[in-house]
């Protein structure tokens, strides 16, 4: 090694075009160090750009924290730098920790969530196939329905209720519902490895940087013993090459400042001696353009002990070349070859020359201030895209939303100088409440003179104070003894000093003035951070209020979204390499697996794939606020379903939510309108049948009528029939009763004939009998000589009897 004091400034860096074995050397190597250290480490103008920017970082972290140095504070109250008469607390006012609080914990509850889309040609093949498939079914749905319906024969290819109905809802089924194998082995394997780096944690001091610096960075890399490492690089030792890009797309060489004790250096290098060790921290510790580290070792102790190294990546290209043999098949064979490899040109010659140039990044260690470069060569396992296998992507990460020409802005940058105003006032405040006096009271003695209490004693200035602090009052003389008038008739007098209060409501008020404009220029307001919230201020308002505030941070949140993303970029690039490359590659499946045995065999085959990485954030406060309201309005309106509420309100992506949103608004739509013509058509198909059974009720009816008529008359026929039939049936025995009568008639009338003859000749008999009768009593009264017989009364009796035996004969008859 050449030992050089000092390097030189403004060197630049090596030609781009020289061979590869050039590159190769130390010498190349070592004038790449020298140019980095040149930009960032040259003291032209009596600092560095390096120094600036790590001084600058470094206020800001301390002013984050609550921690600034207070001399400026006390160059502002000091007189010719003399402190002695104030007596004051210099510690810092903590404002802006909390507001860096405040955005940095919102950020950290919105989850990421990293998705994964297989963009190769067989899995592109493989979801244009099933896509067909389910375009199939949806073609065939009613034919297939009726099969179902008729035969009970499922020949659907997908579950009849998931097959979509139109060609957007086929695009968002394949978007949230079809997901292959690999893709869910590629999202379990970058998880992993998210996970065994501690990156929930990582990513808190990613956002921290993002707010307080403005910048941060990360780098990925991999260990044969560790597998793939991803470790925080800190913004202020981290170095780069000149860019406009907030996201160092650009850049062509990255580095980071690290301050390492002196035994480490021989691990980088073992080749180093023990004196070639002794010198470097020599020359290490005279190096004066590095003075900020300078300074934190010396604080430590270890100024001596520790050496500043600048591990630098540098990108270039570089040459591949390959062999290209023809077999007897009439096949190729590539073999890969050193760029001097120049095979002859005839016609026996069975193979050719293929070169192409592809970029490389190399890696070396530099000692700061001295020409010892510990290491340099291509960096090993470097991660090459498949789909562009000749670019390289850089080992580090890095973004910086509002860098503008260099200078990157923050948060914590714009809150610095509205911070010292603060800190000002809250000391002046305490000047003045220290300055600030009691009130008193003002005692004359001449007016106690001559004052009597009425018991003898006389009255002194102690007794007043004590009657008048207890009773508050006092008593007091209006005339002297000579009789003159007493001016000091009131011998005490209250003295009030209230100039501290109008001083205090100032200061107040220039207090508040200063914390509303810290609000005003980051857009964190009291609605965001909980402070002091309107009591009188609508529920609505004050989230509208938050989510403005959410909407002036969003830059913070988008930082940390791009380096998470192409962090798991570089992610599924190594594993592609591990799996395809690495000795421990089953072990790495295997662990990768471990909680899910299904995708092991998916995992072992993730490197025949590629991927499309996009990282899937939960919608924050007013993006949610929003679907929530269509959600309510949709449901109010019977527009969807609580079920379809719950579906859309699962899906972390917005876009996606009111893609589903409205999908299920017009199914439910059209079921709605199945629904009405469904009523229609069964309306319609019962008033047809209302009308067919009316007009067949009216036919019935008529048929009824008809038929009722016809009974009818043949009923009035078979009446008058059968009322000629009784009618003649009736004159036959009306005939025969009438000849019958006739008969019995002319009986009785014979009968009666007869026994009115017989009557006459009974008649006849009984009065010759009565005539005999009577003669032949007569004939005895003569005889016996008996009284007269009364006739008339005997008659009566004879003819009662007469009478009585014709009744008992009739009887016996």
């Amino acid at each position: 090694m050449i030992n050089k004091p000092k390097f030189i400034s403004g060197s630049g860096f090596p030609n781009q075009f020289v061979s590869d074995i050039e590159k190769d050397t130390y010498e190349y190597g070592l004038r790449v160090g020298h140019a980095i250290e040149s930009e960032w480490f040259a003291r032209d103008h009596g600092s560095s750009i390096y120094g600036e920017i790590r001084s600058e970082y470094v206020t800001r972290r301390l002013y984050a924290r609550g921690q600034q140095p207070v001399d400026k504070y006390k160059n502002e109250l000091s007189v010719n730098g003399d402190l002695s008469y104030l007596n004051l607390d210099w510690t810092p006012v903590p404002i802006i920790p909390k507001f860096v609080d405040v955005v940095v914990n919102g950020i950290s509850n919105r989850l990421l969530d990293v998705k994964v889309e297989a963009v190769d040609d067989l899995s592109s093949m493989k979801r244009e196939m099933f896509k067909r498939d389910m375009q199939s079914d949806m073609s065939a749905k009613p034919v297939l329905s009726m099969i179902k319906q008729n035969t009970g024969v499922d020949a659907f290819l997908f579950p009849q209720e998931e097959i979509p109905e139109t060609d957007e809802e086929l695009g968002l089924y394949m978007d949230l519902k079809y997901k292959q194998g690999v893709e869910v082995a590629e999202e379990a394997a970058i998880k992993t490895i998210l996970e065994l780096n501690e990156y929930d944690e990582l990513k808190r001091r990613i956002d921290e940087d993002n707010v307080v610096l403005g910048i941060s960075a990360m780098k990925h890399s991999f260990d044969p013993h560790h597998g793939v490492r991803l470790e925080y690089v800190d913004p202020v030792n981290f170095v780069y090459s000149p860019t406009e890009d907030p996201n160092f797309r650009d850049c062509y060489y990255f580095g980071e400042v690290k301050s390492v004790h002196v035994t480490e250096i021989k691990k980088i290098n073992p080749s180093l001696t023990q004196e070639e060790i002794e010198e470097i921290s020599k020359l290490a510790s005279r190096f004066d353009g590095y003075r900020s580290t300078q300074n934190l070792q010396s604080q430590s102790g270890l100024d001596k002990s520790n050496v500043s190294l600048l591990y630098f990546c540098y990108k270039t290209d570089r040459e591949v070349v390959y062999k290209v043999k023809q077999n007897q098949n009439g096949g190729e064979k590539p073999l890969k070859k050193d760029g001097n490899f120049n095979p002859p040109k005839t016609e026996q010659a069975r193979f050719t020359r293929v070169a192409r140039r592809i970029d490389v990044w190399y890696e070396g260690v530099l000692v700061l201030g001295t020409n010892h470069l510990l290491k340099w060569g291509v960096m090993s396992n470097m991660v090459r895209p498949k789909s562009a296998f000749q670019k390289a992507l850089p080992p580090y990460i890095a973004s910086a939303i509002k860098m503008s020409k260099g200078n990157v802005d923050s948060l914590v940058k714009r809150m610095i100088p509205f911070a010292d105003q603060i800190q000002l006032t809250h000391l002046k405040l305490q000047q003045v409440v220290a300055k600030m006096i009691p009130d008193g009271v003002f005692i004359d003695a001449d007016g106690l003179n001559s004052v009597d209490l009425g018991n003898g004693a006389s009255y002194n200035p102690s007794e007043a104070l004590s009657m008048y602090f207890q009773t508050g009052s006092v008593i007091g003389r209006s005339y002297t003894e000579d009789g003159d008038f007493n001016n000091a008739r009131v011998p005490i007098q209250e003295l009030t000093s209230s100039g501290s209060n109008a001083k205090i409501a100032s200061l107040i008020n220039m207090y508040n003035y200063q914390l509303n404009m810290i609000r005003a220029v980051t857009g964190i307001n009291e609605a965001r951070d909980g402070s002091n919230p309107d009591q009188y201020a609508l529920v609505g308002l004050q989230k509208l209020a938050a989510l403005n505030s959410n909407t002036a941070t969003r830059h913070v949140i988008q930082s940390g979204i791009f380096l998470t993303k192409r962090l798991a970029e570089a992610i599924s690039y190594r594993i592609s390499d591990i799996l395809e490359y690495a000795d421990f590659s089953e072990d790495f499946a295997k662990m990768i697996g471990k909680n899910n045995f299904e995708i092991v065999q998916e995992v072992k085959s993730l490197h025949l794939h590629d991927f499309g990485i996009f990282i899937e954030i939960e919608p924050d406060e007013e993006e949610r606020q929003m679907l929530e309201q269509n959600i309510q309005q949709s449901i109010q309106s019977g527009q969807i379903g609580l079920e379809d509420a719950i579906d859309i309100r699962s899906i972390k992506d917005i876009t996606l939510a009111n893609s589903l949103l409205k999908i299920r608004k017009v199914r439910k739509e059209k079921k709605e309108m199945e629904k009405q013509q469904a009523a229609i058509q069964m309306q319609t198909q019962s008033n047809t049948q209302s009308a067919q059974a009316a007009s067949q009720s009216r036919m019935q009816e008529e048929q009824f009528k008809t038929q009722s008529e016809s009974q009818m008359e043949q009923m009035k026929a078979e009446l008058e029939l059968q009322r000629m039939q009784a009618k003649q049936q009736l004159d036959a025995e009306m005939l025969k009763l009438k000849h019958q009568f006739d008969l019995e008639l002319k009986q009785a009338e014979a009968n009666i004939f007869k026994g009115r003859e017989e009557y006459k000749e009974n008649r006849k008999d009984n009065r010759t009998d009565k005539q005999a009768s009577q003669q032949s009593k007569l004939i005895r009264q003569r005889k016996d000589n008996t009284p007269p017989v009364d006739f008339e009364k005997e008659g009566e009796n004879s003819d009662v009897l007469a009478n009585f035996r014709n009744m008992m004969g009739q009887e016996n008859a």
